[in-house]
């Protein structure tokens, strides 16, 4: 099992030690290429948010990441309904039972 990183927990390739890492970060460096509309309108809103460009990038990243875990989608809907309460309202269950019923799976 790869060694932790001392503050963060995580975990860090077993490949590199202490004398290798190069930057200020910690976590994975790597390049993209984007359309020069949206680098603007990141550099932008890193600005406004006065955040770094890398903290803007990471954040973008692991929320499209999170919307697209279904499971995870599911979970927080389900938390959402739970926290609102779920008041038996026939109308919505038999509303609800109808579309089911006309969907197709």
């Amino acid at each position: 099992m790869a060694p932790e990183e001392p503050s963060s927990g995580r975990r860090r390739s077993p490949h590199l030690d202490d004398t290798q890492r190069s930057g200020y970060t910690l976590g994975m460096k790597t390049a993209v290429s984007i359309p020069d509309d949206v680098f603007e309108e990141a550099e932008r809103l890193a600005s406004r948010l006065q955040t770094s460009r890398s903290q803007l990038y990471a954040r973008a990243l692991a929320e499209f990441v999170a919307r697209h875990d279904d499971d995870r989608v599911t979970a927080l809907m389900d938390q959402a309904v739970r926290e609102a309460g779920a008041a038996g309202d026939t109308f919505v269950a038999a509303a609800a039972r109808h579309s089911i019923e006309r969907a197709e799976w």
